[in-house]
């Protein structure tokens, strides 16, 4: 029996561990594709194109947009991110596991769009003051954009009941299995699998 693909999609803020938590994702399941984000913003130390995000500029992602070239996309911090609807489309037909990080917005576009393969999960800190202090660590945003990360934070806090799970991701290791069981769950959905076919075949099968 063939399965199609599904979606899992995950948010929450920068911070909160998103990152860490996909990467183990990609060591435990075989189809997996983790869709790549198109971005305006600027390269920071140590990404790479095609791999963190695929970099572009403005006038080149505005110009997708009118062309419908998106799955989801949204405005942030002043810079555009989006979703490849095409990659993504192939991933589901091949059967894999699509693994999207985006922020609330695009969760909203996208599940106008494919909500019976998504599965959503919204990830967070167990605090805000937690959340600075690891953006803090980080060190890689000036002190103003990282008030304007925890402000978005409770933005996007207030909006995570519209999401299928919750995870606090207070001690990683536990995260990551949380959201690893999600994952395998996600993917014996009704909607994963051609009910219709399988009924049929299964109801020739000879019982004598």
């Amino acid at each position: 029996m063939k399965k199609k693909g599904t979606i899992l999609l995950i948010s929450g803020p920068s911070g909160a561990g998103k990152s860490s938590m996909i990467k183990e994702l990609e060591k435990e399941i075989k189809d997996i594709y983790f869709s790549v984000s198109v971005t305006t913003r600027a390269k920071r130390d140590g990404e790479k194109e095609g791999i963190d995000y695929h970099f572009v500029s403005k006038d080149e992602f505005e110009k997708d947009i009118k062309d419908g070239y998106f799955l989801e996309w949204a405005k942030v911090h002043d810079n555009y991110y989006g979703t490849s609807l095409k990659h993504t489309i192939q991933a589901i037909d091949e059967g894999k596991l699509v693994v999207f990080d985006i922020d609330v917005q695009g969760f909203l576009q996208a599940r106008k769009k494919l909500d019976d393969l998504i599965t959503s999960v919204f990830i967070t800190t167990p605090s805000a003051k937690e959340l600075k202090s690891r953006l803090l660590k980080r060190a890689t945003d000036s002190k103003e954009t990282i008030q304007k990360r925890v402000q978005n934070a409770y933005n996007e806090l207030a909006l995570a009941h519209e999401y299928d799970y919750f995870i606090v991701n207070d001690i990683l290791k536990n995260a990551k299995k949380e959201l690893l069981s999600i994952a395998m769950a996600s993917r014996a959905k009704t909607s994963s699998i051609n009910l219709d076919n399988f009924i049929k075949e299964w109801s020739q099968l000879d019982i004598k």
